[in-house]
């Protein structure tokens, strides 16, 4: 009777392994694609770690070069006001100095009228004939008044006070018309009025300086302000025209190098 149940028993045996086998590989198949979910999970989370860093690299290096151009500005535009007050002291210092040798003239004829031998009575009608040349000192304050007016504007300019420095700047340039300032009036009117966010006013007085007086160290600036308050007004179209007319009129200067950048975004 044995061994007639050997051979049943043997496949019972069998049967048994071969579900065993089968169970175990797939307790295989389930835990090997745990794994591989997890490792998708955390690849995912590194790709999205990876484009985050790039994003904030590029915002920094956007961030970097926008500072870049107002450095550049900021420099340009000190360069300017240095230039402006060693400019406005050797006016000054000149003026005084002409007044003086005025002064130095006059002396003499002030000196010769006591000891002149003449009656008294032609005496001061004699002596009274050089007054018109003292005319000429009186003539003189001019510039005086010129360097005294642009130094007050400039100094508010300076302390950050934009409405005053705009006043004092447009009431030089209609108070000394003739003054060899001008284009630095417009410009620097041009600028506080531009700080004061009236753009319709900054491209007024910044276009005058490039169109009036291109040839003054001034006029790049002038027209790289002017695509500035032209953009701020919403005209993209006539603000990429001033800055190719700079890049074009003035291709070696600073403004022209910022005007490129800009015109590449």
């Amino acid at each position: 009777m044995f061994p007639r149940l050997l051979p049943a028993l043997m496949a019972s045996l069998f049967v048994g392994l071969a579900a065993g086998q089968a169970h175990a590989g797939l307790f295989d198949d389930e835990e090997a694609r745990m794994r591989i979910n997890e490792m998708r999970n955390e690849f995912n989370g590194r790709v999205s770690k990876l484009e985050a860093g790039a994003r904030a690299q590029l915002e920094l290096a956007d961030q970097i070069e926008q500072l870049k151009t107002e450095i550049a500005r900021l420099r340009g535009e000190n360069e300017v006001l240095s230039n402006d007050l060693a400019n406005a002291i050797k006016r000054q210092k000149d003026f005084y100095v002409d007044l003086d040798n005025r002064l130095r003239k006059l002396e003499p004829h002030a000196e010769a009228a006591p000891a002149a031998g003449a009656p008294p009575a032609a005496a001061p009608a004699q002596a009274a004939a050089p007054a018109p040349a003292a005319a000429p000192p009186v003539t003189a304050a001019d510039p005086a008044a010129e360097s005294r007016d642009y130094e007050a504007a400039l100094t508010q300019l300076r302390g950050g006070k934009y409405k005053e420095a705009a006043t004092g700047f447009i009431g030089f340039i209609r108070r000394h018309p003739g003054s060899s300032f001008q284009p630095s009036a417009h410009f620097w009117a041009a600028s506080s009025l531009y700080q004061l966010k009236d753009n319709t006013g900054a491209a007024e007085y910044y276009a005058k300086v490039a169109n009036q007086w291109p040839d003054d160290n001034r006029a790049p600036d002038a027209l790289l302000g002017l695509a500035s308050a032209q953009q701020a007004q919403g005209d993209a179209k006539a603000a990429t025209r001033s800055l190719e007319r700079l890049v074009a009129k003035y291709p070696s200067s600073s403004a022209a190098q910022i005007a490129r950048q800009r015109l590449k975004k």
